[in-house]
């Protein structure tokens, strides 16, 4: 399976701290927004990456991260001159995906609960079409919502609907077989002049291959669109951290929890860091696993 991050858009929920620079790439808390999806694709299994983000953004996002080698996986980048929509990803990544599955994870979207690696490799192993991510929320009007019967499958998906079949808002976390290529290039633009992800998942559902999995008690699921979710997004990942002594979505970590890299090139990256508490946290984590530390 290969990854995409999708990171482009204006960000205009967020002026004037987006007008300079991309919302992905601000922080939330101890590191920028971006490491948060990069470290879903990567603990899914995925070494493929794919970062689409706007003409001006893309420079900083490849400065940042490079080639991913220093994480023992590859990144590559692509442009997306106007947000015309989640599902253009697949249009502009069609030679990336080729004929293999491909995760979609939006550049905002932040997850976190236990044993959620495994619940990612799980669905990347028995993929067959496309498996979405649901989340209970308060108020479902304002997300793309999936119903699914007493049996769990999933029967019905609507865009922000006035009157809500269910409360599981579908993530900005979306599993594919490598038919959702041509299913992207055949769609109509919406009402709003963009190729929806909904319109995606719904081709899939009249397939009968759309699955939704309940991420339910025990996750977050957060996105950063507005100041105040930003905020809370970062003292949520604050609140964590400082409890547990663990980080979340951090890089050097999950590559070395994935056997990406070896204890000693953890150690390494952390220290490049070492001035922070980040590579502080990097060195020690290297350290743990046996690291020399030189």
């Amino acid at each position: 399976m290969r990854g995409i991050v999708l990171a482009g858009g204006s960000g205009t929920r967020l002026h004037p701290i987006t007008q300079a620079t991309s919302k992905q790439l601000l922080p939330v808390y101890d590191k920028p927004m971006i490491y948060y999806p990069i470290s879903v694709l990567m603990l899914s299994g995925i070494r493929d990456i794919l970062i689409i983000s706007t003409p001006t953004d893309l420079p900083n996002f490849a400065r940042l991260l490079g080639d991913g080698s220093q994480f023992g996986v590859t990144f590559s980048y692509a442009e997306q001159a106007a947000p015309n929509g989640l599902a253009e990803a697949f249009i502009i990544g069609a030679e990336f995906v080729g004929d293999d599955k491909v995760a979609l994870v939006l550049g905002d979207n932040i997850f976190y609960g236990q044993g959620f690696s495994k619940i990612l490799q799980r669905e990347a192993a028995q993929l067959d079409g496309a498996t979405l991510f649901g989340y209970p929320v308060k108020d479902p009007q304002r997300y793309g919502v999936g119903e699914v019967d007493a049996t769990g499958q999933l029967i019905s998906i609507e865009e922000k609907p006035a009157v809500p079949r269910s409360n599981k808002a579908i993530t900005g976390l979306y599993f594919y077989d490598s038919e959702v290529v041509e299913i992207a290039r055949g769609l109509a633009p919406s009402a709003r002049g963009e190729l929806e992800i909904t319109d995606v998942n719904v081709a899939y559902l009249r397939q009968g291959r759309a699955k939704l999995i309940d991420l339910g008690r025990g996750f977050a699921w957060l996105d950063t669109g507005t100041h105040d979710s930003l905020l809370e997004a970062g003292q949520f990942v604050q609140v964590l951290e400082h409890r547990q002594g663990v980080r979340i979505a951090c890089l050097e970590e999950v590559a070395l929890a994935m056997g990406y890299i070896t204890a000693d090139e953890c150690y390494a990256l952390g220290a490049k860091l070492a001035k922070s508490g980040y590579g502080d946290y990097v060195m020690t984590v290297a350290r743990a696993a046996g690291s020399s530390g030189d």
